[in-house]
């Protein structure tokens, strides 16, 4: 049996040939083969970090290293030994991570096919791999051209110092942007006061506009003997994706990819993900490990996108999600009524109707075909959603039925 040194040593090692590995493989850009390569990859990772961190635990680096004043070198040994398999077991768990996005993402834009027979990522084999085909989906999730950056060694920082000043500044803003953590905007402020009456000491709680004269209010209640504090004012809402393993790897790659736009392109992609998809979809697809599910409060980066737009206001794009996820809520046990709207085109259909966009601007924002979307919101006018969904329907009105007799019937089926 190894010892966890010469473990570790191995890890190194096999994540060092990977990424060795890996940069060649991105040449060719074959994705059967670079899908074959991830999935053994990923099996061999998996093994290691189970026996790794069965090891080392849940510890993480000691301060106890970086302590001057202790100049015994057994101690210091120890440390430096427990360090090194720390570091070692948070590489391999970046690694993973990387590998698990680059194959929900080719799952999520690909599918492949031996002859005409439909083949899964599963059924890649060393024998089969040449054979099969990998057909682009219509609708793109994500973006592939990020598969070469991602940091398939786990040595984020390695990977980073190769690159210029522009990169690595452009990966500390969208680190920044993606571990901010969301904002509520309160229309009150909650306080506690303390006040005497009847030579009593008592405490009352209110919520008051946040523009209220405070003082002047609790004065005008209480007297002059009080004293108050505040309880809660602006809420956090936590991060974005919780998921360090994540974040690093999602700014490497779009820092690398365009160190100017990164940040703008990664906004886009995600405010298309939580568009094309529904709740369930985002569950299984894992394309963003630890991702909010759903988009309660505003984030920054879903701006990014619309900032240069006429009449922009800050929180344009987290409101769009926000709504989006309500209507989501709102549709369970009505899908059945659309049933034939799949989820990418009726996320254009819940945009076109709760923003100022035209069909055309839609289909361009969220990357699908016109014509479909066209089809997909003529469909859900006839089902009648829209009125249950949306106060102003004016939008929808150049979709109705034009005859009498589509009139009578759409009468018919909402009843």
């Amino acid at each position: 049996m190894t010892t966890t040194e010469e473990l570790v040593a191995q890890v190194n090692k096999i994540l060092d040939d990977i990424g060795i590995d890996m940069d060649g493989l991105f040449e060719t850009f074959d994705i059967p083969s670079i899908s074959f390569r991830l999935k053994e990859n990923l099996s061999l990772l998996q093994e290691l970090e189970d026996d790794l961190s069965r090891r080392v635990g849940e510890t993480t680096p000691s301060a106890g290293f970086s302590d001057k004043k202790n100049k015994d070198p057994h101690i210091q040994w120890i440390y430096k030994k427990k360090r090194n398999r720390v570091l070692a077991l948070e590489r391999l768990r970046a690694a993973i991570t990387a590998h698990k996005m680059a194959l929900a993402l080719i799952s999520a834009n690909y599918t492949f096919f031996m002859g005409k027979k439909l083949m899964t990522l599963r059924e890649l084999t060393r024998e089969n791999v040449e054979r099969i085909k990998a057909v682009p989906n219509p609708v793109q999730l994500g973006r592939v051209e990020v598969l070469p950056h991602l940091a398939y060694s786990g040595d984020v920082l390695r990977l980073l110092a190769r690159e210029s000043v522009d990169v690595r500044e452009s990966f500390k803003f969208i680190k920044g942007k993606l571990r901010e953590k969301g904002t509520v905007r309160n229309r009150g402020i909650r306080i506690e006061v303390e006040y005497w009456e009847n030579n009593r000491l008592k405490k009352a709680r209110l919520d008051l506009p946040t523009d209220a004269d405070i003082e002047a209010e609790l004065r005008q209640r209480y007297g002059r003997r009080f004293r108050w504090r505040v309880l809660s004012f602006v809420k956090t809402r936590g991060v974005l994706i919780n998921n360090h393993y994540t974040v690093d790897n999602l700014a490497l790659a779009y820092s690398i990819l365009d160190p100017e736009n990164g940040a703008r392109k990664l906004g886009l992609d995600l405010f298309r993900y939580y568009f094309l998809t529904s709740e369930n979809d985002r569950e299984s697809l894992g394309l963003y490990p630890d991702i909010r599910l759903c988009i309660d409060c505003h984030y920054s980066i879903f701006d990014l996108p619309f900032a240069d737009e006429k009449g922009f206001r800050t929180g344009h794009g987290s409101m769009l999600l926000i709504r989006k996820c309500e209507m989501e809520k709102a549709l369970v046990g009505r899908r059945k009524d659309i049933a034939n709207v799949p989820n990418h085109l009726l996320g254009g259909v819940l945009l076109y109707g709760m923003s100022e966009y035209s069909e055309d601007k839609v289909a361009e924002l969220l990357g699908i075909q016109a014509d479909e979307l066209v089809e997909a919101v003529k469909k859900f006018v006839i089902s009648g959603l829209h009125k249950r969904l949306f106060a102003d329907t004016k939008k929808f009105e150049k979709f109705m039925p034009k005859s009498d007799k589509a009139k009578q019937f759409l009468a018919l089926l909402q009843g």
